[in-house]
């Protein structure tokens, strides 16, 4: 049974009645399209190796490539991610994930997110972990 989908609309707000966002939108509203819900990425390379060891950027850089896969594998671009959830060692380290996420998305309609300091990830070494929702055609 062959559908026919509607060309996906995704409108991005802040609200007035809202603090201003810096760097993210308060509401992303979709209609329709495929849902897409990537997994936690962390900076584990394809054969399973830590990237970075110690070192924020190259873990956040991998990071972002991994999901840049993930996208990629599901028929998806960075202009489909609609949320994005960060899970961070530590948050002063949210400029340089904010700097390396602009290399990635829309920054004039960047996705919904949120960031969240955790203790500690899966493993020792792991300083950060990102998820996303995105909405393709």
């Amino acid at each position: 049974m062959e559908r026919d989908y509607a060309e996906v609309v995704r409108r991005f707000h802040s609200p007035e009645t809202l603090p201003p966002p810096f760097g993210y939108s308060h509401v992303v509203e979709v209609r329709p399209g495929r849902v897409i819900y990537v997994s936690g990425q962390v900076p584990i390379d394809r054969d399973g190796r830590l990237v970075g060891d110690g070192d924020f950027e190259a873990q956040a850089r991998q990071v972002f490539e991994n999901l840049q896969a993930a996208l990629d594998a599901a028929g998806a671009s960075w202009a489909d991610v609609v949320k994005l959830n960060y899970f961070l060692v530590d948050v002063s380290r949210v400029a340089a994930v904010r700097a390396i996420r602009d290399e990635y998305v829309d920054t004039a309609h960047p996705p919904a997110s949120t960031l969240v300091e955790v203790s500690r990830l899966f493993r020792d070494d792991v300083l950060i972990e990102i998820d996303a929702v995105a909405v393709a055609d």
